[in-house]
């Protein structure tokens, strides 16, 4: 499947994985900040940031693909995305680079990766490739974030 060649990339580490979000999907990138847990959310609900006022739900992709927590240093990073209209933040390990892919591999078979079911599609740079994450997946279609408190 081709890409096109103008759409761009943000490439973002999780331990040893290097994953990719399509820069449309991506609000801003901010360093950690205090995270405030929030009581019966889901498992994968890291808990809420206060961003400039706006209340922003984060999710470890750790716990989203079923991985151990990776320790939170300097590199880390919550890249802000947006999802059905609200913001929402995804901490990774370390922010690498922007990039653009000549093509874009269908992704292997969900069952076949951990956490192959949030992946949209591979994509090959000089350096190996890369899993591009469908935000839609990742924050789950249909669920729903009412045990977070937007308000």
């Amino acid at each position: 499947m081709p890409a096109g060649g103008s759409e761009q990339y943000i490439v973002s580490r999780l331990g040893s994985e290097r994953h990719a979000i399509n820069i449309r999907d991506i609000e801003e990138i901010i360093k950690i900040q205090h995270i405030t847990a929030v009581p019966n959310s889901k498992p994968f609900i890291r808990g809420v940031i206060n961003l400039r006022g706006r209340i922003v739900p984060v999710i470890s992709m750790c716990r989203r693909f079923g991985i151990s927590e990776t320790p939170i240093d300097a590199q880390s990073r919550i890249v802000v995305v947006r999802y059905r209209q609200e913001a929402m933040g995804i901490i990774v390990d370390a922010v690498e680079k922007v990039t653009s892919f000549e093509e874009i591999e269908p992704p292997l078979d969900d069952h076949d990766t951990i956490g192959g079911k949030y992946i949209e599609g591979i994509g090959q740079v000089a350096d190996g490739m890369i899993s591009i994450l469908n935000i839609q997946r990742l924050f789950g279609e249909g669920e729903s974030y009412e045990g977070v408190d937007k308000g």
